[in-house]
């Protein structure tokens, strides 16, 4: 594997994690007041562009980071939905 693909694999790894903490802690909460229903949508929007973009150059880096993101926010917006 080079080093630019995995690069976007380490990246691509670090900024999806990012978001199983807060996952977690909403869960265990079941508390969403903190966030903006208008930022999970277009995060969630952004995502699926990104993956669009992912596919259309041919990078699964890209693809697969945005994608399990995608899963992520939309649990929140399930959640914030849920618990408004």
């Amino acid at each position: 594997m080079d080093t630019i693909i995995l690069t976007g694999y380490i990246a691509g790894t670090l900024t999806t994690i990012s978001f199983v903490p807060q996952v977690l802690r909403t869960w265990k909460l079941r508390e969403t007041k903190d966030f903006s229903l208008a930022m999970l949508l277009l995060f969630a929007a952004g995502m699926l562009l990104w993956t669009a973009y992912g596919i259309w150059i041919n990078s699964y880096p890209i693809i697969a980071a945005n994608v399990i993101t995608f899963g992520l926010v939309l649990f929140l917006l399930g959640m914030k939905i849920r618990y408004r």
